[in-house]
């Protein structure tokens, strides 16, 4: 079966589909008729009239069931699987879970960052010079992670640290007044962020969690 892609995802056409489905494009059309109401564009089918078809047509001059065609629409699984309700026939049913075995079956696509990684990688079983693509794959991990910013329980950790210190500031007698409290509150967050360059503590760089850690800790009031 010709592969027929619409917005990121396969589609069939009316013809495809009743030639799988053992019925005639008529019935898959005036099912489609009497039902409309539970087709939705963009989700069940896509329409192509116009240009979009001319060029369509344009791209499947062997196809000769095209030829008279002026409005063509293109079924996605989810409309795929509306019509094998519709016509309920063992037959259907069986192409149409075959079709999501492998028709509508897509492969996972990977984030920019492991596409350049894997594909580096896959350079390297293949590379005379190892050594220099193993450091420019170590280099390229390296700038990602230094990007990396706390994680949810490391900010929260760095945060329960900060109070912890404020409090053992104050049992030993070095703050005294609850003025002096807020006041330290604001003077070592604030003092953290240029410490670290973040704009707010939670923005730490995740390289910088155990030196932050240890600044807290050993922070005094100056």
């Amino acid at each position: 079966m010709q592969v027929i892609e619409r917005k990121g995802q396969r589609v069939l056409t009316t013809n495809q589909l009743a030639i799988g489905y053992g019925a005639d494009p008529k019935i898959i059309n005036r099912n489609f008729q009497r039902n409309v109401e539970r087709f939705v564009e963009g989700k069940h089918y896509f329409t192509l009239t116009g240009e979009e078809l001319r060029k369509f047509k344009g791209s499947r001059q062997i196809d000769p069931t095209l030829k008279y065609t002026s409005v063509l629409y293109l079924w996605t699984e989810k409309g795929a699987f509306l019509h094998a309700k519709s016509l309920n026939t063992n037959k259907a049913w069986d192409v149409y879970d075959k079709l999501v075995d492998s028709y509508f079956v897509k492969a996972k696509v990977l984030s920019e960052k492991d596409q350049l990684i894997a594909s580096m990688k896959l350079t390297l079983e293949n590379s005379k010079e190892l050594g220099e693509m193993k450091e420019k794959v170590h280099t390229l991990e390296k700038r990602l992670n230094n990007e990396l910013t706390l994680n949810h329980g490391q900010a929260t950790t760095l945060n329960h640290e900060i109070k912890k210190r404020i409090e053992q500031l104050f049992s030993h007698g070095i703050m005294g007044s609850l003025e002096t409290k807020r006041q330290m509150y604001s003077k070592i967050y604030s003092q953290l962020r240029r410490a670290f360059q973040a704009p707010t503590y939670r923005e730490v760089k995740r390289t910088d969690y155990t030196d932050a850690i240890r600044w807290i800790e050993a922070w005094r009031p100056m």
